[in-house]
């Protein structure tokens, strides 16, 4: 390299320094600059399960948990807690190809396949690195994959590293889907089982079927509904091994704990667990973690009382919305969007809300698309019937032209 094309390079260098600094100044120019809040406990009272927490100091009431059955504070899995670290110590200390993987991670990958029917199990330590390792693993650039527009963002990531190509079809709309299908051929159709932004369920049975007629494999990410089926209305086929060639569970939102689970096919897994460099190169989940999930899987199994709770709930609530006239979408699960449009006038009403007490998440591009910013409300089974009229209550008390701008994106059966 010559002098004068050094020269060149070093006049147009941007120093990292500056580039941080230029992109955090561009984010909050355009209100989407995200920051951490630490809180000082998670109830009020030790003694008593709820859905509050404090932040310097003020008591909240929390409708922006994905704890969907309140399992977080669970007396039964604090002690599954407690006797697994006596068992297994608190660390698993490697991966699971070296000395890692232990009984407690074994018991619990036979107990999903044993509720979901699939032949094998494989353990991450988040949603996000199972969905990540299974799309650049499994995937390569000679295929195709076909996914719903909305699919999540581990997902996208994930197919983006593994070069294939990708194609998205319309929100649940079946014709467009098979439109695709058709075209392209692809070797796997992937979506969710219910939408982590708008709460809404795929058409699983439909799409298992098409799947299957167009010889295409279903990857379902389940993350939102696995835990809480029988919370969920009548008609909504729960992801298995009948429905999904391969099914991602995650322990972070029903379950209340942490990790996750790629379920297949026996040759599936034997191919992750030699393939996945996420799974080969990180350490293992915790064994005490392995244990807690297990217990948490096995206290969601048949029709859970904390889930007809959760139904109740839901179904509480959106009755009250529509006695005050807040207008939601059609979601029946516990991820009730209250869409607001405008991502400022969106961070405003979260804001007057917690002035309430009352502490809703506010969602914003990118996370949804922009102009669909909304509030991400989320019931629980430990909320009580005046939480839930505390939070309509507020929501009803909003300013009217706020109220009046809310809109609905319509779901495409």
């Amino acid at each position: 390299m010559t002098n004068e094309s050094a020269d060149k390079r070093e006049v147009g260098r941007v120093s990292l320094a500056e580039k941080i600094q230029g992109r955090q100044a561009q984010l909050k120019q355009a209100g989407l600059l995200r920051r951490r809040q630490k809180l000082d406990s998670v109830q009020v009272e030790p003694t008593k399960a709820s859905m509050h927490f404090v932040v310097d100091g003020v008591d909240y009431l929390n409708f922006s948990s994905n704890d969907y059955l309140g399992l977080t504070q669970e007396p039964e899995l604090l002690t599954a807690l407690n006797l697994s670290a006596q068992e297994y110590g608190v660390g698993s200390g490697s991966s699971p190809l070296v000395t890692g993987y232990s009984q407690a991670h074994q018991l619990l990958e036979q107990q999903l396949c044993k509720v979901t029917g699939h032949e094998a199990g494989l353990l991450f330590c988040s949603g996000f690195s199972a969905n990540t390792a299974l799309m650049k693993t499994l995937f390569d650039s000679s295929d195709c994959v076909v996914a719903d527009k909305l699919v999540h963002a581990s997902i996208i990531d994930g197919l983006v590293d593994s070069k294939a190509s990708l194609k998205r079809f319309l929100h649940n709309d079946l014709v467009s889907a098979r439109r695709l299908l058709e075209k392209h051929k692809p070797q796997a159709l992937v979506t969710e089982s219910i939408f982590s932004m708008d709460g809404d369920s795929a058409p699983l049975a439909s799409l298992s079927r098409l799947c299957r007629e167009q010889g295409a494999w279903l990857i379902v990410d389940d993350a939102h509904g696995f835990g809480i089926q029988s919370a969920l209305p009548s008609n909504t086929v729960p992801a298995n091994a009948d429905v999904a060639d391969i099914q991602v569970v995650t322990f972070g939102k029903a379950l209340g704990c942490q990790g996750a689970a790629i379920l297949g096919s026996q040759v599936l897994i034997d191919f992750l667990v030699s393939n996945a460099r996420e799974y080969i190169y990180s350490t293992a989940l915790s064994p005490t973690s392995a244990s807690l999930a297990l217990a948490a899987v096995k206290l969601t199994q048949g029709v859970s009382p904390k889930a007809l709770t959760l139904a109740g709930n839901i179904a509480y609530f959106k009755q009250a919305c529509v006695s005050a006239k807040v207008v939601l979408s059609e979601s029946m699960t516990p991820i009730q969007p209250l869409i607001i449009g405008d991502a400022d006038k969106t961070v405003e009403v979260a804001q007057q809300l917690k002035a309430l007490g009352v502490w809703v998440g506010a969602i914003r591009p990118p996370t949804v698309p922009k102009g669909s910013a909304r509030l991400r409300i989320t019931i629980t089974a430990l909320h009580t019937k005046s939480d839930i009229d505390k939070l309509v209550s507020a929501l009803a008390s909003m300013n009217i032209e706020v109220l009046a701008s809310l809109v609905i994106r319509p779901v495409v059966r």
